[in-house]
């Protein structure tokens, strides 16, 4: 063999050198930017809430001379849909004055929906700045009975699920975990105006569904708005709470559960508008129907609302994405179709609580 003939050994053994000089140097990882967010599940426990006179910053924003000037700085403005949503570019939520938040409010209640791009200054602020921002009287701030939280900020409710945990109010024996809502419907006086944001998110998917349930009820025919508009459901925090007695989501519940009877049709406080307002998660029955007929008539409302299509929007969670919504004229569900990609979806919601729902239909007795 001469001087210049390399064996098979010497090759491979090259090659195995190359292979190491080329493989970049393992960095550390970065701690997590948003962990002192992370949930939280405190021993904490609280009494029934009490009902309170909400004043809608909505309603204050329409004696403004211009409703609009809150988007004069915008560079863009973007319909997701013809009757829900609209995407913002260009407006510093962190800076809005209070008149700028009372008229997101009146927007948020006439669009349904307003999402707000580029707000990494609002999120990076932190959990002190959140509720001083929210739009609405800061003492109504719903404290979620079952949810984690931050250490020591319990009006801000988390959602947390990566490869391994998950601390969200979610089946795994459906077919699909998509079950649209309105949060905390089971209150006496539900959410109005919602803020959430995502910390972590996966590169693909984990979107938010959205449906106007103003253009959901404009869908079927007057005779039946009119019989609906009669009726009254009951809306339980038993099942959700069960599910965390039961050890999971973080096995706590801070407030015991209650149920809540409110009108099939919500008439909205400053628009007056009209909405549907039944949700699969959280409304049981028909008061006075019986159980035959109320299956009948919520079922046919949930599947209205799950095909129809042509009422909802689609959320893509760009970083630093934050989303208003009014709980009272929509509803909503993630779209857990992450799982397998190990990634987080770690994202904060502002809830606070506005009026009872009032009823389409005046006079409606919403006794049990």
């Amino acid at each position: 063999m001469s001087a210049t003939t390399t064996t098979v050994a010497e090759a491979e053994q090259g090659v195995a050198t190359l292979k190491l000089q080329a493989q970049p140097e393992k960095k550390e990882e970065e701690p997590y930017r948003y962990a002192h967010l992370l949930p939280h599940f405190s021993a904490d426990r609280y009494p029934p809430l009490t009902p309170f006179e909400h004043v809608d910053p909505g309603q204050r924003a329409l004696s403004h001379p211009n409703p609009w000037s809150f988007l004069d700085g915008a560079t863009s403005l973007d319909e997701l849909t013809p009757h829900l949503g609209t995407e913002v570019i260009g407006v510093n939520l962190a800076e809005l004055d209070d008149a700028g938040r009372d008229q997101v409010a009146l927007e948020v209640a006439r669009r349904g929906l307003m999402v707000f791009r580029d707000q990494q200054d609002f999120i990076d602020r932190g959990p002190e700045f959140y509720p001083h921002e929210q739009l609405t009287e800061h003492r109504s701030l719903h404290i979620h009975p079952t949810s984690g939280h931050p250490a020591g900020f319990p009006e801000i409710h988390l959602v947390y699920r990566d490869l391994k945990k998950s601390f969200n109010f979610e089946y795994d024996d459906a077919v699909t975990p998509t079950v649209w809502h309105s949060d905390v419907s089971y209150e006496l006086q539900p959410p109005g105006l919602t803020t959430f944001f995502l910390l972590a998110q996966p590169k693909s998917g984990g979107d938010t569904l959205f449906t106007s349930q103003v253009s959901t009820l404009k869908k079927l025919s007057p005779p039946f708005i009119a019989f609906l508009r009669t009726l009254k459901a009951v809306h339980s925090g038993f099942e959700q709470a069960e599910f965390s007695r039961g050890g999971r989501r973080g096995g706590t519940i801070r407030r015991e559960p209650v149920e809540h009877v409110h009108p099939v049709i919500r008439r909205h406080p400053v628009t007056g508008e009209e909405a549907l307002y039944v949700n699969r998660q959280f409304t049981r029955r028909i008061v006075g129907l019986k159980r035959e007929e109320s299956a009948t008539i919520l079922n046919f409302l949930y599947d209205h609302i799950d095909k129809s299509a042509d009422n909802q929007a689609r959320i893509r969670w760009r970083p630093n994405t934050v989303v208003l919504w009014d709980n009272r004229i929509t509803a909503h569900s993630a779209i857990i179709d992450f799982k397998e990609s190990g990634e987080a979806r770690h994202g904060a919601r502002i809830t606070p609580q506005a009026e009872r729902p009032i009823p389409a239909l005046d006079g409606l007795d919403l006794s049990s």
